[in-house]
């Protein structure tokens, strides 16, 4: 049996810790939140409204010290920036214990953040464990799958991958993150404090650059509001005609000026069609698409717990998905 340390209980950690507690292989035995409303709680309760022999603790330390044994691993579902979870890594790594973050920066964060990237590596080598950030986007769908799609190639010219997503179902956070509801000059706002983007699609251009041998000169990326065409009502918003439904982001990779990697990330409240797809041009071109779309909030959560058996055989130091084994289904 795996034994979990979770760290962060807002919808995604709960999330997480709803899908562990119904797996066989895997259980969650410390948990924290530094909300102290939530300290003491039961944590089963709060997953599942069924009590357990774990609450919920304000610090790693705690946690710990309260245990009979370590953890095997840490879930740590918290912050987007690299930057904010350098000192949680740190608390966990001093334990002994191996992380698995959902944190988007760390998905690929060499070059964006790359004195974050040297010194989380560092402070996992001192301490002997490895460190895995990971999720469905960034982490899968937009940059490990289409690097595992173009080992089958002899030559690539360019790589386009499109994400479109209709987020109507997906969770609330999410959805104010891509600022659906927000009229125009309310999302501009937002979008100049850096509090309304998809976090992580420079991060999958890096890492898909660097799974296939690029060099890239220059990497850019532009924000663009969806706007309504017509009033939307969900069970969670109401939309105005002429306010955002949702975000587009369109990021590109440049090798001596020409493009060679262009990633399209759209998501929006009433998207007519969600699918994923991956084009490849070179010897031979193909595409590849997923009809409806992978869920980003079940796929997350999956990817994130299947990603522990890697970790745990993965070498001291900070990792990415293309250097740890391959993950594949815990039951």
């Amino acid at each position: 049996m795996i034994t979990v340390l979770q760290i962060g209980l807002g919808p995604l950690g709960q999330q997480i810790g709803r899908y562990i507690s119904e797996k066989e292989s895997i259980c969650t035995v410390a948990a924290v939140d530094i909300d102290k409303q939530l300290e003491g709680t039961d944590f089963g309760k709060l997953m599942n409204g069924e009590s357990s022999n774990v609450l919920v603790e304000n610090s790693v330390e705690n946690a710990v010290q309260k245990l009979k044994a370590k953890p095997d691993v840490a879930i740590i579902t918290t912050v987007s920036s690299v930057k904010k979870l350098e000192t949680q890594i740190e608390e966990v790594a001093q334990q002994g214990i191996p992380i698995v973050s959902t944190c988007e920066e760390l998905s690929f964060p060499w070059e964006e953040n790359p004195e974050s990237s040297k010194t989380i590596d560092a402070i996992c080598k001192k301490h002997n464990i490895a460190c895995l950030g990971t999720g469905v986007n960034p982490g899968f769908l937009m940059d490990y799958l289409p690097s595992v799609l173009s080992s089958v190639c002899k030559n690539i010219d360019s790589i386009l991958v499109e994400r479109i997503q209709d987020a109507t179902p997906r969770r609330i956070p999410f959805q104010k993150k891509i600022g659906a509801g927000l009229d125009l000059n309310s999302f501009k706002a937002k979008e100049a404090e850096g509090t309304l983007r998809h976090v992580g699609l420079k991060e999958s251009v890096y890492f898909l650059a660097e799974s296939i041998g690029l060099q890239l000169d220059k990497v850019t990326e532009d924000l663009i509001p969806v706007v309504a065409e017509n009033d939307l009502k969900t069970p969670s918003m109401e939309i105005q005609k002429g306010d955002a439904r949702g975000v587009q982001q369109i990021s590109h990779g440049y090798q001596n000026g020409t493009c060679k990697i262009e990633m399209h990330f759209k998501a929006a409240v009433g998207e007519p069609r969600s699918y994923d797809r991956i084009t490849v041009k070179g010897v031979p071109s193909f595409t590849s698409e997923i009809d409806t779309g992978i869920n980003g909030d079940i796929a997350t959560c999956a990817i994130t717990i299947n990603a522990v058996k890697s970790i745990l055989r993965a070498a001291p130091g900070l990792h990415t998905m293309a250097t740890i084994g391959v993950p594949g289904y815990l039951n």
